[in-house]
């Protein structure tokens, strides 16, 4: 039996709660460097006392019963406590084909895939294939969504060593040496993922604007797949407020401009590329890859 789903409020609290340890755990930082380790030994010990209860949690369920541990791995939230303490009853790269494998619809709508080369010394060898490939801002976009699968299924995980496969170019290697090193900071500015449950509200053909952590977004629901967009338009720079969707063409209702967002916001007729916002649907809950938030000093 499948475990229940948590409600969407619940799952975007959880999956914001390591923010809120890092934020509180800088507030007590002011205090001084004493009260920044005593913070830090507090977490740790709380940490430590759940890791010995889930511990022999674990054991109880295997004695009770062997298939209750998979049931666990498949919960986001249980796992990723698993995870944390080491607990996990699947492998680093079981977890990485089960990563890959829950991106694989959001690659297929911009005309990607990828496959797992191996795992070795906690480096992932990955094949980067598609028609969007060639499209800067695309390829970030498909390849920061498998790193973020790939991490949050196994943190364990050092590097990725992503090969792409180029149409009539044979395999290359996209630099720089490693993918987490060209996507941990999309320009320059550290991501984050953030629970937008009101995206899934969007009806058929119709374009919702969006503020999620200060940056504004355009999304739009066509051919029964949520796109998300950054509201800039690619040819005159201005927003994209009051855009009308037609089958899958975007056009900017000030310079006219059109673009196919079904095709990562390729331009029509050369109009250049919008600027894709990765989205994901993660534990049940569609969520965007946007920038953090600058910290207040």
């Amino acid at each position: 039996m499948a475990p229940p789903t948590p409600p969407d409020h619940d799952v975007a609290q959880w999956r914001t709660a390591g923010d809120r340890i890092q934020t509180l755990l800088s507030a007590v930082a002011s205090g001084g460097v004493v009260a920044r380790e005593r913070a830090e030994q507090l977490v740790s010990e709380v940490t430590d006392l759940y890791g010995a209860a889930l511990e022999r949690m674990m054991g109880m369920a295997l004695d009770a019963n062997p298939e209750l541990p998979q049931a666990f791995a498949a919960d986001d939230l249980v796992a990723s406590l698993l995870l944390v303490h080491g607990l996990h009853p699947h492998g680093t790269e079981h977890r990485v084909n089960d990563a890959l494998d829950s991106v694989r619809p959001y690659l297929g709508s911009h005309g990607g895939d990828v496959s797992l080369l191996g795992v070795t010394d906690g480096v992932v060898r990955l094949r980067f294939q598609g028609s969007c490939s060639s499209c800067p801002s695309s390829s970030v976009t498909l390849e920061l969504a498998v790193q973020d699968a790939i991490l949050a299924a196994a943190p364990e995980i050092v590097d990725i060593e992503l090969v792409a496969a180029e149409p009539d170019s044979g395999a290359a290697v996209i630099p720089p040496d490693s993918l987490l090193s060209r996507v941990r900071r999309n320009g320059g500015v550290p991501t984050a993922w953030r629970a937008v449950p009101e995206l899934a509200d969007l009806r058929e053909g119709e374009v919702g604007g969006f503020r999620v952590a200060q940056t504004t977004v355009l999304a739009c629901r066509a051919a029964d797949r949520v796109y998300a967009y950054r509201d800039r338009c690619a040819a005159c720079t201005g927003s994209l407020a009051g855009t009308r969707l037609t089958g899958s063409v975007l056009r900017c209702p000030r310079c006219g401009a059109g673009f196919d967002v079904i095709r990562a916001g390729a331009g029509v007729g050369g109009d250049g590329h919008l600027e894709p916002i990765p989205l994901l649907e993660r534990d049940g809950v569609l969520s965007m890859a946007v920038p953090a938030p600058a910290e207040v000093a």
